[in-house]
């Protein structure tokens, strides 16, 4: 006899999705219940974007149903899915980036009805103070970071006062204290009748906010665990369990080194990469004085509370935003002056962590974003002319070498997973010529064996002699991966630390600000 428990608030039957070569959603049942944290977890292209898009309103599925309150209702649109009260926070932001956060939360609504400006800053900024996140609600959203868009992102979902919330790695960018705020809210809104579903990559995450689980695999669920199973079994069986649900085994095998072993004296004595008391006094958030060198073959870690200058030092560095003092040398050379396709030339890359709105066109075919930064260029273009035997070949053989899973490198960049965005550019960005390169959160949003592959990647980037700028939120993922760590605060490098038994308390003590080295 089934026990009796919290009426499902979406039910899905049977739920299939079709592109062209391939089936993201196969015959998908499943239950959204009020009252509960139903975390979806699945690697890349397993179908978690798709599923979400279909309960958003953005997709229809081409079989199967889909039940709201127990009748079948489709779900035509955005706007019809606001109407049931399904409200979605999307991995990639959909704020307008010319347009204040208040201008952005009164979009969508009546065009007759004058917006409440002045309200609707103050609700949000209530909504704000509840989650725990700091946000002007008169900020210019183009001036924010990409965690900062997120939180804004999630506080106007939550203003809507959906009775279904869709969270689509709405972690991924938040500080271990506002992920745990994010996680007491999710329970928080359980607890009061809001169904959440939450979609992450953080094992960790799944464990200790879900009430229940269902993992995706190649399109299909493959299983789950159910709210009285999950209650039982200990994080560490819960992991294993979801591991072995995912990937087929209950071990990883990364592999991966507590820590990378220590440079050889050599390659200590001349810099790839060298910073000299560079300012940018024009970013959004100003750089004052940063100062440190690269060598070859080492990873230098950016750590730091996201918002602190991260990105506005790697596009200062890339050249893509202007700088107001100091040097920026390559192999010895001032590369500060000079335009960012000439950095590129002489082995600058800049792996952006905005990969479908800044580092690819989502319109735009697989091939062609393998060449985004050469097009124009022989040989795969003529006197003007395009070559596409050329550019075809050169896609493929990326293709097989980066195992980017496209049905054809003629497919739009824009319908692949976010693991596969990422190997396009890790495939663009790490071929040729690459003397130093700088990674900005290259592992944000991916599932388990895209982390895994992503470090690999900079691991093997490192070994063959470049220098390398890992900028990420994960302290693990630096700890891991970085020979030395710098933190970043308010624009400014707080202290450089080694990578030794101390670095994990002293990092914490740069980023409260208790030290400064």
């Amino acid at each position: 006899m089934p026990v009796a428990g919290p009426p499902p608030i979406v039910t899905l039957q049977g739920v299939t999705k079709r592109y062209p070569g391939i089936v993201a959603n196969d015959s998908i049942d499943m239950e959204i219940r009020a009252g509960e944290v139903h975390v979806l977890l699945g690697e890349n292209g397993a179908g978690k974007s798709t599923l979400v898009s279909m309960l958003s309103g953005l997709q229809q599925p081409d079989a199967g149903r889909i039940l709201i309150d127990g009748i079948e209702r489709p779900i035509a649109s955005p706007a019809v899915a606001l109407e049931i009260g399904i409200s979605t926070v999307f991995q990639h932001s959909m704020l307008v980036p010319s347009l204040t956060l208040v201008e952005n939360a009164t979009l969508g609504r009546p065009w007759w009805r004058r917006p409440d400006r002045a309200g609707t800053a103050a609700a949000m900024a209530a909504m704000a103070g509840r989650i725990g996140v700091s946000l002007d609600p008169a900020a210019l959203t183009s001036t924010l970071s990409l965690g900062e868009r997120q939180q804004a992102e999630i506080v106007r979902a939550l203003m809507r006062g959906a009775r279904f919330l869709i969270l689509d790695e709405a972690t991924a960018m938040l500080t271990p204290h506002d992920a745990a705020r994010l996680g007491a809210l999710m329970r928080r809104l359980a607890s009061e009748g809001v169904a959440v579903v939450f979609i992450t990559h953080k094992l960790n995450e799944a464990v200790e906010y879900g009430d229940r689980v269902s993992v995706l695999r190649l399109g299909r669920k493959v299983g789950g665990i159910a709210p009285e199973q999950l209650r039982s079994m200990g994080a560490e069986a819960a992991t294993a369990e979801v591991v072995r649900l995912m990937f087929g085994t209950s071990d990883m095998g990364a592999g991966a080194a507590a820590r990378p072993a220590p440079l050889p004296a050599e390659a200590l004595h001349t810099p790839v990469l060298e910073l000299l008391a560079l300012y940018a006094e024009a970013a959004a958030v100003p750089l004052s004085n940063i100062e440190f060198k690269v060598h070859p073959g080492e990873i230098l870690g950016i750590a730091g509370i996201d918002g602190n200058g991260q990105k506005q030092l790697a596009e200062a560095i890339a050249g893509q935003a202007p700088v107001s003092d100091g040097r920026i040398r390559l192999d010895g050379a001032y590369i500060d002056r000079l335009s960012i396709g000439a950095r590129r030339d002489l082995g600058l890359r800049y792996v952006t962590d905005d990969r479908l709105g800044e580092g690819t066109v989502g319109g735009f075919s697989v091939a062609l974003n393998l060449l985004l930064k050469e097009i124009g260029a022989p040989p795969y273009w003529e006197h003007g002319l395009e070559r596409p035997a050329a550019i075809r070949a050169n896609a493929e053989e990326k293709r097989r070498a980066f195992d980017i899973r496209t049905p054809s490198v003629e497919t739009p960049v824009g319908k692949l997973s976010g693991g596969n965005i990422q190997k396009v550019l890790l495939a663009r960005e790490l071929t040729g010529t690459t003397r130093a390169v700088i990674f900005n959160k290259p592992t944000y949003g991916l599932d388990l064996a895209n982390i895994a592959a992503t470090r690999a990647r900079i691991r093997e980037t490192a070994a063959r002699g470049a220098a390398v700028l890992l900028i990420s939120t994960e302290l693990d993922e630096i700890l891991e991966l970085s020979h030395c760590i710098a933190v970043m605060d308010q624009g400014r490098i707080a202290g450089i630390v080694p990578n030794d038994d101390a670095a994990r308390r002293r990092i914490g003590e740069l980023m409260s600000g208790v030290s400064r080295e």
